[in-house]
């Protein structure tokens, strides 16, 4: 009967265990009316964009409110919500079982409420970004399970209260860019991250917190490690340098600068010496080398084209190089050329001036072997390091192209420096655009031998006349009268000068690759595809499609 009477108390107590418990996990029915009632008063009192809340649900449910499996509210979360106005006291404090309390970056005002600290079991207090005034509450120091508490960015000032030394646990403190001053207390936390830069703090750091970066404490006029020493209070009154060892140090510093100019002064004068002692040892060069320059001198017929000044022909270059022949060079050729002269046959070679362009003068000269001609062109005025020269010398003579001459050899010395190119007998570019145009009355004298492209007979910039001329709208004063007799070709004319000018831009990075120009080119004649008939009753000739000459 015992056993049997056991089961039966067993069977009855079951159900009121049950119960019981499902009493202890559910929160009461007070308390829930409590926190509803805490949050609305939280919403009433805050300003700005609404909380759209549904008063009639949960509150679990709304936005923002974070419940755990009890249905507790554990965290709030209303960071960037523009809310606005003050924090009312007695709201907040009566949500105590809320671990996050979040509203960052908000437009909160007047001080933070003291009843903050009920909230026993909150670990991360986040009100940076906001407009909180007064004194930090010490209050605060109650919240023993508090871990991150950042109250920066707000308008918060006094003095850092020592009583955050009652935050255990607390491993994140930021006060930064507030107006706090004073002093900061010896505090014995274990901190992870600290900020208090930008405040109006002074005295000297605390050694615990002596490990933080230099960050931490900008913007204010706190001393000691990691910023500078407190005037020696901090590093001790030994390691204080006396009058004595800063007057060693000045002294000792002008002596340095007064050795260092004298050295200079030294290593200028005998530079210059040295530079001396070259120009009188040029200038003593051998009789004999001056000779043979004479007699070189006198071989080559000085023939010259009009237009060309009597003193460019080759016979300077000879005498200047004449002057060099101790500098042991000779021309460099490139690729397939062979060596078939020398620079002495090129001295020996009779010459005339084809043209002077804006980096100096383009010779013809025919060499004694073979009847072989050369444009020789002489680079005078060109001040560049040899090295520079070389290089680009390199580059042009490895490019290879149907349309342009190859440039077949080089010499350099510091005083001449000559290109050598195969001699075009057709005449130049400009002769051959203008050749069914050149026997013209009306047009004198087009071509008068080789000139830079970017000068015409008078010397004139050509690219900066047609700028200024495009500039006042006058664009067709630019274009070859013979070329208008050509119907519809104005628009394509205008957009092929337009890419002439920026060939010639100032800058180089400015110009298009060639590349560009050979693509806008072709589309431009891909626009010339029906050629010009003859009308059968009076002969003349006209168009269908606009044209590109």
């Amino acid at each position: 009967m015992k056993p049997l009477l056991r089961l039966h108390l067993r069977l009855l107590l079951l159900p009121l265990f049950c119960l019981s418990s499902s009493l202890l996990l559910q929160p009461s029915t007070s308390d829930l009316e409590s926190d509803r009632s805490a949050l609305s008063a939280f919403r009433a009192a805050v300003g700005g964009r609404s909380l759209l809340w549904n008063i009639s649900s949960p509150p679990c449910s709304w936005t923002g409110i974070i419940c755990d499996n009890k249905q507790q509210i554990i965290e709030l979360h209303f960071p960037g919500m523009g809310l606005s106005g003050t924090l009312p006291s007695g709201v907040l404090g009566n949500l105590t079982t809320v671990q996050t309390l979040s509203l960052r970056y908000n437009a909160l005002s007047g001080p933070i409420p003291p009843d903050i600290a009920n909230l026993t079991a909150l670990r991360n207090l986040y009100l940076q970004g906001n407009f909180f005034s007064g004194e930090i509450p010490s209050s605060l120091s109650s919240l023993a399970n508090l871990v991150r508490l950042n109250l920066a960015k707000n308008k918060l000032s006094g003095s850092i209260p020592s009583s955050l030394n009652g935050l255990a646990r607390l491993k994140t403190l930021y006060l930064e860019q507030n107006q706090l001053n004073g002093t900061i207390p010896d505090l014995t936390l274990k901190l992870d991250q600290f900020n208090v830069s930008f405040n109006s703090l002074t005295g000297s750091i605390p050694s615990s917190l002596s490990g933080m970066p230099r960050s931490a404490f900008e913007g204010t006029s706190l001393c000691g490690p990691p910023l500078g020493s407190c005037n020696g209070t901090d590093t001790g009154g030994g390691n204080k340098l006396s009058g004595g060892a800063i007057a060693g140090i000045v002294i000792g510093s002008v002596f340095g600068i007064l050795l260092i100019l004298l050295i200079l002064i030294f290593l200028c004068r005998k530079r210059k010496v040295k530079e001396e002692a070259n120009d009188v040892e040029v200038a003593a060069v051998p009789s004999a080398a001056a000779t043979t320059s004479k007699q070189a001198s006198a071989e080559i017929p000085r023939k010259k084209e009009a237009g060309g000044p009597a003193g460019d022909s080759l016979d300077g270059v000879r005498s200047a190089l004449g002057k060099s022949q101790s500098d042991n060079k000779s021309l460099i050729f490139f690729g397939k050329n062979k060596r078939v002269f020398d620079l002495e046959d090129l001295l020996r070679a009779s010459a005339e001036v084809l043209g002077k362009g804006t980096f100096g003068t383009t010779y013809k000269a025919a060499l004694e072997m073979g009847g072989l001609v050369v444009a020789v062109k002489r680079l005078k005025e060109l001040a560049v390091p040899e090295k520079d020269f070389r290089e680009k010398m390199k580059e042009i003579g490895e490019v290879e192209h149907e349309n342009l001459v190859p440039l077949r050899a080089y010499y350099y010395n510091r005083d001449e420096k000559l290109l050598v190119y195969d001699y075009m007998p057709t005449g130049s570019l400009s002769a051959l655009l203008h050749a069914q145009i050149a026997t013209s009355t009306s047009i004198p004298n087009r071509v008068d031998g080789y000139k830079a492209p970017e000068l015409n007979e008078e010397g004139v910039d050509l690219p900066r006349w047609v700028q200024s001329v495009v500039r006042e709208e006058w664009t067709a004063e630019v274009f070859d009268l013979e070329l208008l007799r050509y119907q519809d070709v104005e628009e394509d004319m205008v957009q092929l000068l337009q890419l002439a000018l920026e060939c010639t831009a100032q800058h180089p990075d400015k110009r298009p690759s060639m590349a560009v120009v050979t693509a806008r080119i072709e589309e431009l004649g891909s626009r010339s595809t029906t050629p010009p008939h003859h009308n059968a009753d009076d002969g003349s000739s006209q168009t269908q499609s606009h044209q590109t000459p």
